[in-house]
């Protein structure tokens, strides 16, 4: 069975810093691209960043570019979203999320997935 679970959420100041953290089992986490997508309040699912398996592709949403870095951890089947300079607009919630597909391009930019970890609360709030 696959689940994700992200932490790492909290409540932080405007220009503030936050890792965000999505622990992956159930699949073979290193041939899996991987996704992070948030809601704000009362919005729909935006794409936030993408990564390849081996964590040498990484694509950003414009918001996200020059202040979200999105890595991986391989041996420890971790995800991890370091968010910088964070601004109100960033409250959200975040999910870590993954499709069937092996391929980068299936995720990038993409709102559907198959599966989705619960989520993590991020607050951007002086």
């Amino acid at each position: 069975e696959v689940q994700l679970v992200e932490s790492g959420g909290g409540l932080v100041q405007p220009g503030g810093s936050l890792r965000l953290s999505c622990a992956a089992s159930g699949f073979t986490f290193t041939t899996s691209p991987m996704s992070w997508v948030r809601q704000a309040p009362g919005k729909g699912l935006e794409w936030v960043s993408s990564i390849n398996d081996i964590g040498g592709w990484k694509t950003y949403a414009d918001s996200a570019k020059g202040r979200f870095t999105v890595s991986r951890d391989n041996a420890k089947n971790m995800l991890f979203l370091e968010m910088n300079s964070l601004k109100p607009e960033d409250t959200a919630v975040y999910y870590c999320a993954k499709k069937e597909s092996p391929w980068f391009r299936d995720y990038i930019g993409k709102m559907e997935y198959d599966y989705w970890g619960q989520g993590t609360q991020v607050t951007v709030s002086s």
